[in-house]
């Protein structure tokens, strides 16, 4: 008796579709609008404004002539614009640190919260969207004129907040935490509750307390977010604006005075818009720098993690 042995089954090989990589018709279509925008509004600005830093132009007319990085040079050169960049740097560092923290310990007060929760989240965040304008306007009520604002009549102080030249930039940072830290919060309250829920239960099985919940799961696993909200923050601070130039005009004795308002100043008020260009383009070349550095740092902290 023979036994006939079957050929093993061959299967034909499965086709897989070709995945086209590039620019395609149908997808220019969709990205031609905001193309078109990021490059009129952002792109052609930038490129039109370090033009300008290279040239002599004002806006009061007069001889507009090639001047290449002599606006730089002069900047570099000009007390007033290291005080005013010294002065972004010390309102950046006073701002940031407590924004990220305040975000981050709100976020877990709310987030562990059984009750009301939606009026928490209202209460953090609902300042946040207020404009800067009813902002400033709301703190100079609470401290100005001293003696006379709500904090020194209920503290029973006569403190210049915003007339003595060493308190003013804590008004302003004490102004600035209270107004943004509601976005840093929002962002963490998200992060958390993304956060797998079985990570706790087996942590509290093997007998975590809830500082070791916090240490070993719930700090490492918002490392991405605290390194987005520090970039951010910290590029927000670098460009503060609004409320020291409608609270304080940058007074007293220029103590409070950031760079983009001197930018303002040379630009609109010394009608040099080339030279205004040229210190812009030192607070962006500085805001890069700032940002990628942290990036860095937060990518190599991640590599040595895992």
């Amino acid at each position: 008796m023979t036994t006939t042995v079957a050929a093993p089954a061959t299967t034909a090989p499965v086709a897989t579709p070709k995945v086209r990589r590039g620019w395609t018709q149908h997808g220019m279509v969709f990205v031609a609008p905001f193309l078109l925008i990021y490059v009129a509004f952002l792109v052609w600005p930038t490129l039109l404004g370090f033009q300008m830093s290279l040239s002599s132009v004002n806006i009061a007319g007069g001889n507009n002539h090639f001047v290449g990085f002599g606006n730089y040079l002069e900047a570099f050169g000009d007390p007033r614009m290291w005080h005013s960049l010294w002065n972004t740097l010390v309102f950046t560092v006073l701002s940031t640190v407590p924004l990220v923290f305040l975000g981050l310990v709100f976020a877990l007060l709310v987030h562990n919260l059984r009750f009301m929760q939606w009026l928490w989240r209202l209460s953090f965040f609902g300042p946040f969207l207020l404009p800067s304008a009813v902002v400033s306007i709301l703190w100079l009520q609470m401290i100005y004129p001293a003696g006379y604002g709500l904090i020194n009549g209920t503290l029973g102080t006569d403190v210049l907040w915003l007339g003595d030249p060493s308190v003013a930039m804590w008004s302003m940072v004490l102004t600035t935490v209270w107004w943004t830290v509601g976005f840093n919060f929002l962002l963490y309250l998200a992060a958390l509750q993304s956060i797998p829920q079985h990570l706790y239960e087996a942590a509290a099985i093997d007998g975590a307390t809830a500082w070791d919940k916090l240490r070993s799961i719930t700090l490492p696993l918002l490392g991405r977010t605290t390194a987005l909200i520090v970039v951010l923050q910290l590029v927000a601070s670098l460009k503060v604006f609004d409320q020291i130039y409608l609270m304080t005009g940058g007074g007293p004795q220029d103590a409070t005075r950031p760079i983009i308002e001197y930018a303002y100043d040379v630009g609109f008020t010394g009608y040099r818009t080339g030279y205004a260009s040229a210190v812009s383009y030192i607070l962006f070349a500085l805001i890069v720098i700032v940002s990628l550095a942290q990036l860095r740092l937060f990518r190599k902290r991640e590599e040595v993690a895992s």
